[in-house]
């Protein structure tokens, strides 16, 4: 009985709905979308880049002379290393023409693929312009916890248009 009754029902409702064109579905799915690892690898670069340079924080550095800085644990006759050009950079970076949230990105590549590649000493390269990246460099590489001193470049390297980077790469032996 149970059976005929269904039979039934079945036959009603495919008389109902004869001649019944189904409607158009419009695709969206409401889901989140999986994004690739390429399309937040820089966004994670820019979080970290913030995450170590404050445009806020001022360090003590020197208002005559040239520009010198040494972390606490370092010693002082690196700081006259690097003003006498003693240590080759091995990696070059040029900031010309970046802004400065661009060039905060590359500081922070550039000391991220120093430790990687175990390079002591670097050179970041800002040009004269407007002042702007010579004055912001040396506040955001004293907050770096990589860089153990920096210093203006020799001639040779840049001058007054270049900073030299000495960067703590851990347990490797250091090059000069």
């Amino acid at each position: 009985m149970n059976s005929q009754k269904n039979k039934d029902q079945m036959t009603n409702f495919s008389s109902l709905i004869d001649g019944v064109k189904p409607l158009k579905q419009d695709k969206r799915h409401f889901r989140q979308t999986v994004k690739q690892k390429s399309e937040f690898a820089p966004k994670e670069r820019q979080v970290q880049a913030e995450s170590f340079f404050s445009d806020s924080y001022q360090p003590l550095l020197p208002d005559e002379g040239p520009m010198r800085w040494k972390r606490d644990d370092c010693d002082s006759l690196e700081l006259k290393r690097l003003r006498r050009g003693d240590y080759v950079p091995d990696l070059l970076l040029d900031l010309h023409g970046l802004r400065q949230t661009e060039a905060k990105l590359e500081i922070s590549a550039l000391l991220h693929a120093c430790v990687k590649q175990s390079v002591h000493c670097c050179s970041v390269m800002h040009g004269f312009g407007t002042g702007t990246l010579k004055q912001q460099i040396p506040m955001w590489l004293a907050q770096h916890p990589q860089v153990l001193a920096f210093h203006q470049a020799p001639k040779e390297w840049g001058g007054k248009a270049a900073i030299l980077v000495l960067v703590d790469i851990g347990d490797a032996p250091h090059r000069r």
